[in-house]
């Protein structure tokens, strides 16, 4: 057998909500090895989701020793990774002991439901107790505005402060290891750089602030946990991890096939497609399509607050004494995981594939619209309590029309999102570059650029989040000459065959479907019987 060759390459760690994968790439972007597996899903019950914070690992373990395996097969050595990074589902809460490092109970994935009394009752304490905001109580409308002053956010089941406290207040491990001061809090990029970073026996416990920034504890202004946030939610400061930065060195890994290779870089994964798409300056827009769909539109490093239901939220910070660069986010709840109900639950379609050729075999959905409200409406809506809804249905509704108003109702959804930051930010949109597993059909494509009236663009190389936190790991150390402050060094990066879908539909017929989805919608809303006033 012929001697590895060395080279220099960059490893991506993508934990998402279904899989893990990890990607070797080169300086180009150009994929050398690469490995993913699926992990568990727990539904305990109706509207709640769960992980096992111990079997994520496992496979994030199992995913680098397959992937580094395969690099040697053709011909690197493993040394040829320099630096990796981690990207990661957002909001996702983790809790564990800082005794053992061991997970205290399932991880409340970033989807589930089951808070909706926990936001009910805080949404009632702002309204009649308020918030301190620079050092003056507010209360009512002036209190929801406070909070989003000093978060960026609103109230939702979706953020981790809210599902942290459903878990102290509900499990009893969780609230002893509260009350004995032995809680470890984290979202999900915290956990694997625990225990990457050594787990107990180090202690490294650290989040990144774009992470942070999805959790309703952390300053956005200040970059800071704020204690008065811990106090509204009654959480004790020593669960908190230590924050840093997006790309910088926070240590070495501690074991297996990588062992030694410093991790440069942490990011949320849809901070990483913004930066894999390399949308770095402000007016960039990007789109990730995986179990929901994020559209996140780069603010540069201005603050801005939506008044259109959209959040304000960190985009990334190079080092720690990098001026945080900010994005509007829209979060869409559902658009990969209504083509996987149609397959799983209704039996419609026999792999998610399919979902093109059978929406592409009908000209029009027929008046038939699919509010994809599963749990709730996230932005621009923000209705914990609407529920999925199929409307327009006749004894002329085929299982085509319906596949064609699930794709529909990702891109109507997108429209939405769009539109609010328009207002928001004062400038219109050229054309809104695309990511994730959706985004390989091309009728998919086609129905977005038709229902949203703009030009979408796809890269061929679609693995954007994992390609995110490599870039952020790379300008770390200077791999490449990247610099994520200075994007001329990355206009080699993923450049090659991009495709761009324009619209077809004429104005009218847009905005006559455009009117029907907002009655849709509105139908859908407030629905929820689940909803504890």
């Amino acid at each position: 057998m012929s001697a590895l060759r060395e080279s220099e390459f960059v490893g991506s760690l993508d934990c998402g909500t279904t899989s893990t994968r990890f990607i070797i790439f080169d300086k180009h972007a150009g994929i050398i090895a690469q490995s993913q597996e699926e992990f568990p899903q727990y539904y305990p019950e109706p509207g709640w989701h769960e992980h096992d914070a111990t079997e994520i690992q496992l496979v994030c373990d199992r995913v680098i020793e397959q992937a580094v395996a395969k690099l040697e097969e053709v011909g690197y050595n493993r040394s040829s990774v320099k630096v990796i990074g981690v990207t990661n589902q957002r909001e996702t809460t983790v809790v564990w002991s800082r005794r053992t490092g061991k997970p205290l109970s399932r991880a409340i994935v970033w989807d589930d439901s089951r808070t909706r009394s926990v936001v009910t009752h805080y949404a009632h304490v702002l309204k009649t107790q308020g918030i301190e905001v620079d050092g003056r109580v507010r209360s009512g409308l002036d209190g929801a505005k406070g909070l989003k002053e000093l978060t960026g956010l609103p109230l939702s089941t979706y953020f981790s402060a809210i599902k942290l406290r459903w878990m102290i207040d509900n499990w009893a491990d969780v609230r002893q290891a509260h009350e004995s001061d032995d809680l470890a809090f984290g979202t999900v990029e915290s956990w694997i750089a625990y225990n990457l970073l050594g787990g107990v026996s180090t202690g490294q416990h650290i989040s990144e602030v774009t992470n942070a920034s999805r959790t309703l504890l952390l300053n956005i202004r200040t970059l800071r946990w704020d204690p008065v946030l811990l106090r509204f939610f009654g959480f004790r400061e020593s669960i908190l991890p230590r924050l840093v930065s997006t790309s910088e060195v926070y240590g070495n890994v501690t074991y297996g096939v990588l062992k030694g290779v410093p991790i440069g870089g942490l990011v949320g994964d849809q901070q990483g497609a913004l930066v894999g798409n390399k949308c770095l300056t402000q007016g960039e827009a990007k789109c990730t399509y995986g179990t929901g769909a994020f559209l996140l539109f780069c603010t540069g490093t201005d603050i801005v607050y939506s008044n259109h239901g959209l959040l304000s939220t960190v985009a990334y910070q190079v080092g720690p004494q990098g001026r945080a660069v900010y994005a509007l986010e829209g979060a869409i709840a559902v658009a990969g995981s209504a083509i996987k109900w149609l397959r799983d639950s209704m039996k419609m379609i026999k792999s998610a594939d399919e979902i093109n050729s059978l929406a592409r075999s009908v000209p029009s959905t027929s008046g038939v619209y699919f509010v994809t409200a599963f749990s709730g409406l996230l932005a621009p809506y923000w209705d914990p309590g609407a529920t999925g809804l199929l409307v327009g249905l006749t004894s002329y509704t085929t299982p085509a029309h319906i596949a064609r108003a699930a794709l529909e109702a990702s891109a109507f959804q997108t429209r939405a999102v769009i539109d609010s930051m328009k207002l928001d930010s004062d400038s219109d949109l050229a054309h809104l570059k695309v990511d994730g597993g959706m985004t390989n059909g091309d009728f998919a494509m086609e129905v977005l650029a038709d229902v949203g009236g703009f030009e979408v663009v796809r890269p061929e190389m679609r693995e954007s989040t994992a390609l995110g936190s490599a870039l952020l790991a790379g300008s770390a150390i200077g791999l490449f000459g990247w610099d994520i402050t200075r994007p001329e060094t990355l206009r080699g990066v993923n450049t090659a065959n991009s495709r761009p879908f324009k619209p077809q539909t004429t104005e009218e017929d847009r905005e006559k479907a455009w009117r029907g989805w907002q009655r849709a919608v509105e139908r859908s809303r407030g629905l929820a019987v689940t909803v504890e006033e």
